[in-house]
């Protein structure tokens, strides 16, 4: 069950250009709500401005940040060199996943998430890393798959996006963690988004009611997504949400400040 204050993770679309302009202004608007900020890592398998970079840039703007790493596209070698720059740049959370399937090529190497836990864990005996603190790592969940043990050493869980609070309570009873939950709310912008999320998303269940109402008013999307938030908070169940405003981050900031004062 939550013990601490409801976090409230907001991730920020990764710069695909030179330019963090956008990202930049992502953090602004979702600053007053945002506890911490999540940064996709080549997100759905499209190179991005590296998400430890980015992770750099929330922190120079006075917020907080976890840096997604996903397997798919490095070695070891190159994961190590991550782990320095991320020490380097006073990064030292993460969320390790398998990562999406690349757009272009194939995988990397047989990097795993496994392997890249027990890589950050052995960091902090590299003599090289003198001096830096050990990394927070965090591992991802999806509710129709078993949860391995080796995933609960994680200092923290991000359960997948769903729409079902039955479903999310089911999983949360079958799979006592001790690490902090925090559950996947994302913002349907269109119909279209939500029969595209069904067929990638194994196991979510997007209510046909929800997807009509989006089809008439995307404003729909982004309230029912405020209203998940608070539902889960209000539950007490979990420690708080990893929310996916996608394009709709300005209205979300806007309706889930008024919200979560009232």
């Amino acid at each position: 069950m939550s013990r601490d204050p409801f976090r409230l993770i907001c991730e920020i679309e990764p710069p695909t250009k030179p330019d963090l302009r956008h990202a930049r202004h992502q953090i602004g608007v979702l600053a007053p709500i945002a506890d911490s900020f999540l940064i996709p890592d080549n997100h759905i398998g499209r190179a991005t401005v590296s998400s430890i970079a980015v992770a750099h840039e929330v922190q120079a703007m006075g917020g907080r940040s976890i840096a997604c790493v996903n397997s798919r596209d490095r070695n070891l070698l190159g994961f190590r060199r991550d782990l320095l720059t991320a020490a380097a740049y006073g990064v030292d959370q993460f969320l390790f996943v398998h990562g999406d399937k690349p757009s272009v090529g194939d995988r990397a190497s047989g990097l795993t998430v496994r392997t890249m836990i027990d890589e950050a864990r052995a960091a902090t005996d590299d003599p090289r890393l003198a001096g830096v603190g050990p990394f927070q790592v965090g591992v991802a969940a999806g509710l129709g798959r078993p949860f391995p043990d080796w995933k609960r050493e994680a200092d923290f869980v991000f359960a997948q996006v769903s729409y079902s609070m039955e479903a999310l309570l089911r999983w949360r009873e079958d799979n006592p963690v001790d690490a902090p939950v925090y559950v996947g709310v994302m913002v349907l912008a269109s119909a279209g988004m939500a029969h595209r999320l069904a067929g990638s998303i194994p196991d979510i269940t997007i209510p046909d009611e929800l997807v009509a109402a989006v089809e008439a008013d995307p404003a729909a999307g982004v309230a029912a997504a405020c209203e998940h938030v608070v539902a889960l908070r209000d539950s007490g169940a979990f420690d708080g949400v990893h929310l996916v405003p996608v394009s709709r981050f300005r209205q979300v900031a806007a309706l889930l400040e008024q919200v979560l004062k009232g």
